[in-house]
């Protein structure tokens, strides 16, 4: 007969419990084990300090980001562009004329800077803000001519018109991503550094710092923005602080809005 002193005692490895730190047996490999204070997902450690939760609301410096995200971008407004209409094209006769220029500026920007966006001079960040204006031209040219199209009841092609505004309103969501990402906190290479003026954007983890330690925005971030914007019409997550973010915010939603109302119109127009 068996009495409960005659069971496993603690240290012996064979009961219920395993043995704590103090009884481990000899030769068991984790005589010197010592567990960490903290796990690792912990560091880095959130702010904490009014100066640390000011600094990450000024914008944590980034380190780095690859530029095949935006380049990728940059070539799938191409692409819209080349399969809108011809009486859409803002080239008119000229339909690859103007996505033939911005291949040639993007293919010179690759070259310049062809692995990560965080290097570059003057000059190619000039490139690159006069592809995103030519991007952003053509579309708002293409966008007036459809307008005017699908506005005109003479035009009996409103099926043809109503499927291109579909790459139009991409373009108009690809376009402006690419001006927010160009231009916060005066580029990419200044928020490399610490020392930058304002920023252009508030984004959530700047205003909870401790959810996303060491965070800083990339370019998806800014598309997610402008998806946010020309979908809602205003901002969601992402505040404007700055007049000239504002005034590109109220630009892409009031093209939006009009191509919205205006396509929607034509298509219960056409259903009936």
């Amino acid at each position: 007969m068996t009495t409960p002193s005659d069971g496993p005692r603690s240290g012996d490895g064979d009961g219920a419990n395993p043995p704590g730190n103090g009884d481990r047996l000899p030769g068991d490999g984790v005589e010197n084990f010592e567990a960490p204070a903290y796990p690792d997902f912990r560091a880095p450690f959130p702010p904490t300090t009014q100066e640390e939760l000011d600094a990450a609301a000024w914008g944590t410096p980034l380190k780095s980001e690859w530029r095949w995200s935006a380049s990728a971008a940059v070539v799938a407004a191409i692409g819209l562009q080349l399969i809108l209409p011809s009486q859409l094209n803002a080239g008119h006769g000229l339909h690859a004329a103007i996505p033939l220029v911005e291949a040639l500026l993007l293919v010179i920007v690759a070259v310049m800077n062809p692995h990560r966006a965080n290097s570059g001079t003057r000059r190619l960040r000039t490139l690159s803000i006069s592809l995103v204006a030519l991007i952003t031209a053509a579309n708002l040219a293409s966008l007036y001519l459809l307008l005017a199209a699908l506005l005109d009841k003479a035009n009996t092609n409103g099926r043809s018109l109503v499927y291109g505004s579909v790459p139009i309103w991409l373009t108009n969501v690809i376009v402006f991503g690419l001006w927010y990402w160009e231009l916060d906190r005066g580029g990419i290479g200044a928020r490399m550094h610490g020392v930058h003026r304002q920023p252009d954007f508030m984004f959530p983890q700047m205003t909870n710092p401790a959810v996303a330690p060491g965070w800083s925005p990339v370019f998806f971030d800014y598309l997610y923005t402008s998806f946010t914007n020309a979908t809602a019409f205003s901002p969601t997550d992402t505040m404007p602080l700055t007049h000239w973010a504002k005034f590109l915010m109220m630009i892409q939603a009031m093209a939006s809005v009009l191509l919205t109302a205006v396509v929607i119109s034509r298509a219960i127009n056409i259903l009936n």
